[in-house]
């Protein structure tokens, strides 16, 4: 007897699931080729991006080897097409290179493409600030003290990733201005910071040398 009742149970299952295939079964297999197309999709998206890195990545490196080559008018157009059209990450490494290359041949055209990647926010606090030291150090010749300051101070911070080179570079513009107070200031930071690289230490001590003897009270 718990056989048939099985039996009929079964077959009242069969009967259920039935109905709802043939009310549900256009969205479930909608549904099935949704999700396909869906993960078909990503994966092609993902392909793409790979293969546009990739080839972003070979540009990237042969602009390189042209300005290694002293070839600084094609390079400049080369990195010039991946800042245009290459993807984000290459773009603002190329934008930086771009002008790299214009410095060789006009600073203050450089300094102002420096200045533009300083003020584009979605470049990073970090890029904005090594932008803002590498046009500084184009105009440091035609930059008095105080614009220096007002260029490279928040650089110049503690804990800033670009402090060194922002610090040298103000003591530099300082003691081009006889302004002996702030370039000690600005090398005694140097001196006191246990991360200054060596090279930049040995700098910052022989214009230390060069400064007046602070006057004993």
């Amino acid at each position: 007897m718990s056989e048939l009742f099985d039996e009929v149970d079964e077959e009242v299952r069969r009967d259920q699931l039935k109905k709802l295939w043939d009310r549900y079964s256009i969205y479930i297999i909608a549904l099935a080729v949704l999700i396909v197309a869906a993960v078909g999709g990503w994966r092609g998206y993902q392909y793409l991006e790979a293969k546009k890195a990739a080839e972003a990545g070979a540009a990237f490196d042969k602009a390189v080897e042209l300005s290694e080559q002293n070839k600084h008018g094609e390079a400049e157009a080369a990195f010039a097409e991946l800042a245009a059209q290459g993807p984000a990450g290459y773009r603002v490494l190329a934008r930086f290179r771009v002008a790299g290359e214009v410095a060789n041949r006009d600073s203050q055209a450089a300094a102002k493409m420096f200045d533009d990647i300083a003020a584009d926010r979605s470049v990073g606090a970090e890029l904005q600030d090594l932008a803002k030291v590498r046009a500084a150090g184009l105009l440091l010749d035609a930059l008095s003290y105080p614009n220096m300051l007002q260029r490279l101070e928040a650089a110049a911070a503690p804990g800033a990733t670009y402090r060194h080179s922002a610090r040298e570079l103000l003591a530099l513009s300082a003691w081009r201005a006889n302004d002996t107070t702030a370039a000690r200031q600005w090398l005694e930071m140097i001196a006191n910071d246990a991360e200054t690289p060596p090279g930049m230490r040995s700098r910052a001590e022989a214009l230390q040398a060069l400064l007046p003897s602070v006057a004993k009270s």
